[in-house]
């Protein structure tokens, strides 16, 4: 896993492939385990790629993009 400095602290990124959300959950425990297991959902691994997300001002927030993911 690739290090990095994310808000003051280093870690490994997580890959997203590692990342299992028990279905059962309602949407906002799915928002959470996700968020916990994935630690930045800004920067993460998925497979040998580093995937860093952005968004546009005026656009769809990030608890919108994640809500879309977990449906």
């Amino acid at each position: 896993m690739e290090n990095t400095v994310v808000a003051g602290r280093t870690g490994a990124l997580v890959d997203i492939r590692e990342v299992a959300v028990d279905k059962e959950l309602s949407r906002e425990e799915r928002i959470a385990e996700f968020v916990r297991q994935i630690k930045d959902p800004y920067r993460f691994k998925c497979g040998r790629f580093t995937v860093q997300a952005s968004f546009a001002a005026g656009g769809a927030t990030l608890e919108e993009c994640i809500k879309g993911i977990l449906r």
